[in-house]
């Protein structure tokens, strides 16, 4: 029985340690490149897990909730769906009319258009906050991508960017009715008691998906940082800039919202999902561009790590602010 309960007892000081050890499988990531080609061909299987336990660990009546007054809902997609992606489109005009070298330009398409990452809502859950605003809003801005994803495409790439947008809608829209149809046979097999009691056996799940998935997107990155080690790190502090710049103006843009739930939206702005348009785009992208996609995971992954106090200040601030708050499913 012992053995049995062992690794039960692991999932659970994972969930528990969740933020420290999401970094640390980015860093493995990057420390394990042999296992980049083991891992590659589950990323999609991976992609679907994370999104379940997502659906699994917050509780669909907050979410629900949030649908129910969806000013913010709408403010949020429209501002990361429609006006980042198109300033940025626009700053490319701008800088060079001729357009920009087109690895720089397709890095700049991952950055902007996709929806936030589908962990979005699990991060949030380990350090603390409203992770049922942050799944209203993946599920919300997945459903637009298809529409907005192409058009910023072409403004940004031209006519060369080859998104189907009919196939990415049906893909994305199965697979959210996936997702939530297995987190809901799931919940209704364990029981909402028990979900709520597993809470940290689920984070410490997301923790085991996360790495598996950050070591398959570092594929090369090694190669490249023994290569030409100023360009990977140059790039590697571009990717941390870029997302926090558009938390930053997130947080500005969204000062009148509370600032636990602006903190919410800025974290879903600044770290999205380029996996679904490389998965778009057929799965390769050039080499500056891959390189990109790779090291853009670890401000995903560290970031909940590096400012989890700052998180855990602002959901003081909520407390004090409404004191009968009671944290949503998917808070630790």
């Amino acid at each position: 029985m012992q053995a049995l309960a062992l690794p039960f007892t692991l999932l659970a000081w994972l969930g528990r340690h969740g933020t420290r050890a999401v970094a640390i499988s980015a860093i493995l990531g990057l420390m394990l490149p042999q296992l980049s080609a083991f891992f590659r061909p589950y990323v999609s299987e991976a992609i679907f897990i994370l999104l379940v336990l997502a659906f699994l660990r917050v509780d669909p009546i907050a979410v629900v909730a949030h649908m129910r007054r969806p000013r913010l809902i709408i403010a949020a997609m429209v501002w990361m769906q429609v006006v980042v992606p198109l300033a940025a489109a626009g700053m490319i005009r701008l800088v060079d009319p001729q357009g920009l070298h087109p690895d720089i330009a397709l890095a700049v398409f991952l950055v902007t258009a996709g929806p936030a990452v589908m962990s979005a809502p699990a991060f949030i859950a380990l350090i603390g906050l409203d992770s049922a605003l942050s799944l209203a809003l993946v599920c919300v801005c997945m459903m637009l991508t298809p529409f907005t994803a192409p058009l910023v495409g072409g403004l940004m790439l031209g006519d060369t960017l080859p998104i189907d947008t009919l196939a990415l809608g049906i893909r994305l829209a199965g697979l959210l009715v996936a997702t939530a149809g297995v987190a809901w046979l799931l919940r209704r097999i364990a029981g909402r008691n028990r979900i709520a009691a597993a809470r940290q056996h689920i984070d410490g799940l997301n923790v085991l998906i996360l790495f598996v998935f950050a070591v398959a997107v570092m594929d090369g990155v090694a190669d490249h940082f023994l290569a030409d080690p100023l360009l990977t790190a140059g790039v590697a502090v571009l990717t941390f800039v870029v997302a926090l710049f558009q938390m930053g103006m997130t947080m500005l843009v969204f000062a009148r919202t509370p600032r636990d739930q602006a903190f919410v939206l800025a974290h879903s702005c600044g770290n999205r999902n380029m996996g679904l348009l490389v998965a778009a785009l057929g799965g390769t992208l050039p080499e500056l561009a891959w390189l990109y996609f790779g090291l853009g995971q670890l401000p995903i992954y560290l970031l909940p790590w590096m400012l989890k106090p700052v998180a855990t200040r602002l959901a003081a601030e909520r407390d004090a602010r409404d004191p009968g708050h009671i944290a949503p499913t998917g808070t630790p």
